[in-house]
């Protein structure tokens, strides 16, 4: 029982990264950004490049990685999403964009590092550290904590600066700060260079924790949408939802089966979607009559 409640706490931790990357840029861009998947990707597959391939020392391959993956992130922005937006092209059409996007940077990754499962750990696996009974990994520890920091500065950051502030303007109504004199483009493209980071580091610490496929961000794009809608596109709903959606997986695959574990989050999300559509917090839009 403790080991379950241990690695539920690690899956929560790490849809709520890959969630909050996914509504700094999805809340802002209005539509479903599957490239946002390849950046998760990317951040896996940069450090795999920097560090096994080009013997850069982990610490710093991290960083590396992370920036290349913002450059990657941001340059999607400025030379696809942007142009296509400057024309008032559909979300729709910009969904079948971000999935054209994903598929060819997937296919890239598969073409130049094969397939089959990488791994950027190092050493010999050893044994998790024991409390009170269950046994978690170092990097699981790593995980745990930094999500808590960063679910907390990315709270501080919205409250607190002028950016944060601006990019909430936008996502609300971005006609309406265009008026008001912000820089809608300036804002998206930040939007994209913080997501993009989150992602990418989420990307690596599930490498570090469970190895990588290029196939790795889909699954965990779907993970993050679910959680973000069962949130009602709020952080600290969010933060319920991933709970949830955590501790529910890990108990159904211990009663039923490992094969039910993405079923129950999706079983989760309809449920949702039929009962409380808004999310854990999210307020009920109430229809205004003239």
């Amino acid at each position: 029982m403790e080991q379950i409640l241990l690695n539920s706490l690690n899956n929560t931790c790490i849809y709520i990264y890959f969630a909050l990357s996914i509504l700094i840029v999805i809340s802002i861009t209005h539509f479903f950004n599957f490239s946002h998947a390849i950046i998760f990707t990317s951040g896996a597959y940069f450090t795999f490049l920097f560090y096994k391939l080009f013997g850069v020392p982990i610490y710093s391959a991290i960083p590396f990685a992370i920036i290349c993956a913002i450059v990657l992130g941001c340059s999607i922005e400025s030379f696809i999403y942007k142009p296509l937006r400057k024309k008032g092209t559909s979300s729709i059409v910009m969904l079948l964009a971000s999935l054209g996007i994903y598929i060819f940077l997937q296919n890239i990754i598969s073409m130049l590092f094969g397939d089959d499962t990488k791994s950027i750990r190092s050493g010999v696996v050893k044994e998790g550290i024991n409390i009170f009974g269950a046994r978690i990994t170092p990097i699981q520890i790593v995980i745990i904590i930094t999500a808590i920091v960063v679910t907390i500065l990315i709270i501080l950051f919205y409250k607190k600066t002028q950016l944060g502030r601006s990019m909430q303007a936008v996502a609300s109504d971005r006609e309406l700060a265009e008026y008001t004199g912000i820089n809608t483009n300036r804002v998206i493209l930040w939007s994209f260079a913080i997501g993009s980071g989150l992602a990418a580091l989420a990307g690596i610490l599930v490498a570090l924790d469970v190895d990588m496929t290029p196939t790795m961000g889909m699954n965990a794009l779907l993970m993050g949408v679910v959680v973000m809608i069962v949130g009602g596109n709020n952080i600290k709903g969010m933060v319920c939802a991933a709970l949830l959606l955590g501790f529910a997986q890990n108990f159904g695959v211990w009663y039923i089966s490992s094969q039910w574990k993405d079923a129950i989050a999706f079983i989760i999300l309809v449920l949702f979607l039929l009962f409380k559509p808004e999310g854990f917090f999210g307020k009920k839009i109430r229809k205004q009559t003239v």
